[in-house]
């Protein structure tokens, strides 16, 4: 595995509106592919998951749709950080992180 270089104060500010810009990409996305697995799950419900404070449902729905919910938003959140600040790399020579 390759190691990644340390970034330089100008690469740092730099990668802040483009990894600002992703996040918010990749949120969207989250939330888009959230209601998928989730009409799926519920076998073709539609609607939003079950809310914590919404008494119509179980308990473990709730916390099974919190689960979910969850390693979707964080799977797609690095994927596309990753995947940002690579192409940041390829843009500009330099790492935006660590």
């Amino acid at each position: 595995m390759p190691v990644e270089e340390t970034a330089s104060t100008s690469a740092k500010v730099l990668y802040r509106p483009w990894g600002t810009i992703t996040s918010m990409a990749g949120g969207l996305l989250a939330g888009k592919i959230f209601q998928l697995v989730w009409g799926r799950i519920r076998a073709g419900s539609e609607g939003d998951p079950p809310g914590p404070l919404e008494s119509e449902y179980s308990t473990k729905e709730v916390l099974a749709a919190a689960v979910v919910q969850g390693a979707i938003y964080f799977l797609v959140k690095a994927a596309i950080q990753r995947g940002g600040a690579r192409l940041f790399q390829r843009w500009t020579g330099e790492w935006p992180g660590d």
